[in-house]
């Protein structure tokens, strides 16, 4: 079975998995979501993701390795998750 997910860079079988368990099934619906919001669904259901994740669906959004993300991308998608998260409490 292709999955579209499985053929972007830094996911692998484990996070496509965790991401299909939150409704996100192909790249239009990552990309409609954002790094932020699919990183904080998969932390929502319980999954044990570190924020490695957030950086690898940011690189993988970008074809990047999330490695090659500047730190300045990676500060700004962690200021964006802790306002993302302080406006869902």
């Amino acid at each position: 079975m292709h999955d579209e997910l499985l053929a972007l860079r830094n996911l692998g079988k484990t996070s496509v998995q965790w991401l299909h368990a939150c409704g996100i099934h192909s790249v239009e619906d990552l990309r409609k979501r954002g790094a932020v919001d699919s990183y904080a669904a998969v932390k929502a259901r319980g999954f044990g993701a570190s924020r490695v994740l957030l950086y690898a669906i940011e690189g993988a959004l970008l074809d990047c390795q999330w490695q090659r993300l500047p730190a300045t991308v990676k500060a700004e998608l962690n200021r964006e998750l802790e306002a993302f998260l302080r406006n869902r409490s």
